[in-house]
This record gives structure tokens, C-alpha cells and sequence, in this order.
């Protein structure tokens, strides 16, 4: 269900959100090991160590999708994983924007507007009232 973050709700959300985030952080890794190690292997093994480890790459990007479904379940969005970027929908005043979390941040400090992305991001003013 889809619903706008105020910062006390986003913020209370982050911990289980930098769970969710690092899991899937580590399924993408897993795929990108085996999808360096098929390449690596293609041309040196049998045609059942190759299967295997196909078959074996499949489930990797399977579990790495669902670990993203879980994640944005939660109500954010993945905009890199690669550079570590989600967001949270928000309101300002009447405008949508984005509650903006960087990986290793401990709690969201910045938002943007919906066409900037994280260069365009500005802190949150310590009672900001104005975000939802």
C-alpha cells in the first residue's frame, strides 16, 4: 500500500529499510560472483558444471528480485543500489518529493524534488513542518 513518509516515520523505518537494503545488496553480489565465475568457467568446463552453474545463477537473480520486492514493500525506492541511494515518498507543503537515505547515512538528513536527484539534494531543517 502506498502511503507519503513524514521524516519521524521515515526515520523510525530506516533500521529495518537498512536491513532490508543490505540484503539485497548482498544478493546482487552473489549474482555478479556467479555471473564472474560462469565467464570465467565457459570455456573450461563440462557442459554439466555449466548447467549447474546457470541453474545456479538463476536462483541467485531470483532471490535478489525478491529481496527487492521486500524491500520496497516497505514503501521506499531503490534508486541505485550500486551507489547506495533510496528514497521515501514525502509531501512539502502540496509538492511530492523525496526523502533521500546514502548508504552509511544513520537517518534521513536530506530531501529533493521529483526531477533532482541526489545532487540536488537539501537538508531537512531540525522541525521542518513543512514535509509531511
Amino acid at each position: 500500500m502506498f502511503s507519503f513518509f513524514t521524516t519521524n516515520e521515515a526515520n523510525k523505518a530506516l533500521p529495518d529499510v537498512i536491513k532490508k537494503f543490505e540484503y539485497a545488496l548482498s544478493k546482487n553480489n552473489e549474482v555478479r560472483k556467479i555471473e564472474q565465475e560462469l565467464q570465467v568457467k565457459i570455456s573450461t568446463n563440462s557442459f554439466e558444471d555449466y548447467v549447474t552453474l546457470k541453474q545456479n545463477l538463476n536462483s541467485a537473480i531470483t532471490k535478489f528480485y525478491e529481496s527487492l520486492e521486500i524491500l520496497e514493500s516497505t514503501g521506499v525506492v531503490v534508486k541505485s543500489l550500486e551507489q547506495g541511494l533510496l528514497d521515501f515518498p514525502s509531501k512539502r507543503f502540496d509538492e511530492e518529493v523525496w526523502l533521500c537515505w546514502k548508504h552509511g547515512e544513520t537517518e534521513i538528513k536530506f530531501w529533493h524534488e521529483k526531477d533532482s536527484g541526489f545532487m540536488g539534494r537539501k537538508p531537512i531543517e531540525v522541525n521542518d513542518e513543512t514535509l509531511v
